[in-house]
């Protein structure tokens, strides 16, 4: 028999520049899905005052709730505790960590689009979000996707 005990839960951050759209998104999807397998932190270079409004709009049709969510600064700290950083537009000014595995998701920003264009964008990162987790824990079963659902 194993310890299960030992294994450490794989931590990821999503990273933009204000922290009310994209990076968001992708936390909240990552959240859903991987009930409790992977850790998602978001955070932004320099975070706005809230989340977009229209993104949390979008967000609470397909049943993810935002009212937790606040803009924070991204810090070297933030991303030296993650195995993986997922920049999303936030180009070089995202702080650079020795050991960190870097990627970038190249992701329109949903700030001040309309409902259909978040819509897109969501679904966007909907599909990158399990492509992610079934890279990180590939035993999850994954619930159907909140995307399709709201469709």
């Amino acid at each position: 028999m194993t310890d299960d005990s030992t294994a450490r839960t794989p931590q990821v951050v999503f990273a933009c520049v204000r922290n009310g759209g994209r990076s968001v998104i992708a936390r909240l999807l990552t959240e859903h899905y991987a009930a409790g397998r992977v850790v998602a932190l978001s955070a932004g270079t320099q975070p706005g005052e809230h989340v977009h409004r229209e993104v949390a709009h979008v967000l609470e049709q397909l049943g993810l709730d935002t009212s937790r969510e606040h803009p924070k600064l991204l810090t070297m700290e933030m991303v030296a505790a993650s195995d993986l950083a997922i920049t999303l537009g936030c180009g070089e000014e995202c702080p650079y960590v020795p050991g960190v595995t870097y990627r970038d998701w190249p992701v329109d920003d949903p700030g001040g689009r309309d409902d259909a264009t978040v819509r897109r964008i969501v679904a966007d990162l909907d599909g990158r979000v399990r492509d992610l987790l079934h890279e990180l824990a590939p035993d999850l079963d994954l619930p159907p996707s909140v995307v399709a659902a709201g469709a």
